[in-house]
């Protein structure tokens, strides 16, 4: 899978320690940089390309990993979950079909942070009748939106 990883300048050394963590599964990784302090603006770039499908899936970094998280779900077709626990990151794919994860550099440790990265990617949402009722509600609230 081809992986968009961006994060605010508060994160990049976070971000450099999961790159690899990454491409060691198998997965291509963009990185949409660190540089601009106003964190939308990564979160937005990587949610747009995932809702595009120019990325499969995404990873966004902040101090909190609140901010990006909410950035990137102002853009359709983005469906970003804030993970802080492992539960949390295998549901965010397997119940909620999510296409990106959050997290907080400066509330996560990193090697928390790498396990919440390969248990994401490691698992892939399957419709079935428990969940698929609700991520269908979601985006079907959605499209009616416009």
């Amino acid at each position: 899978m081809k992986i968009a990883v961006g994060c605010d300048p508060n994160a990049t050394d976070f971000k450099a320690s999961l790159i690899p963590v990454i491409e060691g599964l198998g997965h291509e990784v963009v990185d949409y940089g660190s540089e601009d302090p106003i964190y939308a603006n990564v979160a937005i770039a990587v949610a747009t390309d995932v809702a595009a499908k120019r990325a499969d899936r995404g990873v966004l970094i902040c101090g909190t990993g609140i901010g990006v998280s909410i950035a990137a779900n102002k853009v359709e077709g983005a469906y970003a979950a804030l993970v802080t626990n492992i539960y949390q990151a295998q549901r965010a794919q397997l119940s909620n079909n999510a296409n990106i994860i959050a997290m907080g550099a400066q509330v996560t440790g990193i090697e928390l942070a790498k396990c919440f990265v390969r248990e994401y990617l490691s698992l892939t949402y399957e419709s079935n009748p428990r969940s698929a009722p609700k991520v269908d509600r979601i985006t079907e609230y959605e499209k009616k939106g416009k």
